[in-house]
């Protein structure tokens, strides 16, 4: 196969988790751009209609099915629908994720529902939807994609339920790579900042921004586009023997 063959998601579908906005609608644009079918889905029904108008725009077919990750039940249904309506799944993009401002500060001070909270979106919800989506990807060959962050490799400060369900997804991602392999590629990506509404705040904070800046080699926040394609090439034939890795995409974050 020529190289940027391997690199075509033709003839596949794909189901991208907080698909709606930022990163994950990114992707989703990305996945539809490389030929693959796309479902974004997110708790909002009028936010994944959106997406979904956009999806289809771009010529690739969709369902709108807005999810709510934390419940096992709607998971499940999802990827029935997919199953029926798109004839199954090739990639499961876990993207979903939340940092909220009762998990952020010291430990002490930190809320204790919403710490489970934070997990249950970030770590569960992947793990829920990467096992109701098992047989298909077996049967098709397909791959898992788990957006985990920088914060799931090093320390960040006050962002310690964030930081820890990050880490958790990571080694997730390693634990099922060798339990799924060789029929289904597990992976996961680590963003370091990008210009996202769940960055916002810290956009707007000009001592907090230029702190990041000057932390980044690459002294700048990231385009959601930017991450995009690194999932296409997780996704795709050209990360065929790839399984298991956390490829982090910071800027040079973690070089330091």
């Amino acid at each position: 196969m020529p190289t940027l063959d391997a690199f075509d998601l033709s003839g596949t579908v794909a189901v991208v988790t907080g698909g709606t906005r930022g990163i994950g609608r990114a992707i989703a644009a990305g996945f539809a751009d490389a030929g693959a079918d796309v479902v974004p889905t997110a708790r909002t029904e009028a936010a994944v209609e959106d997406a979904v108008a956009d999806v289809r725009d771009r010529g690739a077919s969709s369902l709108v099915a807005p999810t709510d990750v934390t419940d096992e039940r709607a998971v499940s249904d999802l990827f029935e629908r997919v199953e029926d309506e798109l004839g199954g799944v090739d990639a499961v993009v876990n993207n979903a994720g939340i940092n909220p401002d009762a998990a952020l500060g010291p430990p002490e001070d930190v809320d204790a529902e919403a710490f489970d909270f934070t997990a249950d979106v970030n770590l569960g919800g992947a793990f829920d939807c990467a096992r109701a989506a098992a047989d298909s990807l077996a049967e098709r060959g397909g791959t898992v994609v788990n957006v985990a962050s920088v914060g799931g490799l090093v320390g960040l400060p006050r962002q310690h339920p964030y930081v820890a369900s990050k880490h958790g997804l990571v080694g997730l991602t390693k634990s099922m790579a060798l339990d799924w392999a060789p029929d289904v590629r597990v992976n996961a990506l680590a963003p370091g900042y990008v210009r996202t509404d769940l960055t916002a705040e810290l956009q707007e904070n000009e001592r907090l921004r230029q702190s990041i800046v000057d932390r980044t080699p690459m002294a700048r926040f990231a385009d959601p586009e930017e991450i995009a394609g690194p999932a296409v090439f997780l996704a795709s034939d050209a990360a065929s023997y790839v399984t298991g890795e956390c490829l982090a995409v910071d800027g040079g974050w973690t070089a330091r």
